[in-house]
C-alpha cells in the first residue's frame, strides 16, 4: 500500500477505483474552500491510498471475515439474552 496522505483536487474522487492492477481508495473527502487572487476556488481533500490489487481483495476478505465473527457473536449473544427473558 501506498498512502499519499492528504490530498486535493478540483474534482471529486470516486471512493474507490479499480484498474487493471491497481485500486485507489479516497476516504474523508470533503469540501474545501480557498481564495486564490480574490477568487473562491472550491476544491475536494481526502485521504488518498494506493493498493495493489491482490492485496486489497486480501484485505477486503479479512474485513468480510472479522464481520462475519462479529455477528455471529452477536447473535449467540442474542440467544443467552433471549433465554435469559423466557
Amino acid at each position: 500500500m501506498k498512502d499519499y496522505g492528504l490530498t486535493r483536487s478540483a474534482d471529486k474522487p470516486l471512493e474507490v477505483e479499480i484498474t487493471e492492477t491497481k485500486v485507489f481508495v479516497a476516504t474523508n473527502i470533503h469540501q474545501v474552500t480557498t481564495t486564490m487572487e480574490d477568487q473562491e476556488v472550491t476544491e475536494y481533500e481526502f485521504n488518498y491510498a494506493e493498493y495493489d490489487k491482490n492485496d486489497y481483495i486480501l484485505m477486503i476478505a479479512e474485513k468480510n471475515a472479522e464481520l462475519e465473527q462479529n455477528l455471529t457473536d452477536t447473535q449467540l449473544a442474542l440467544c443467552d439474552v433471549y433465554e435469559m427473558l423466557g
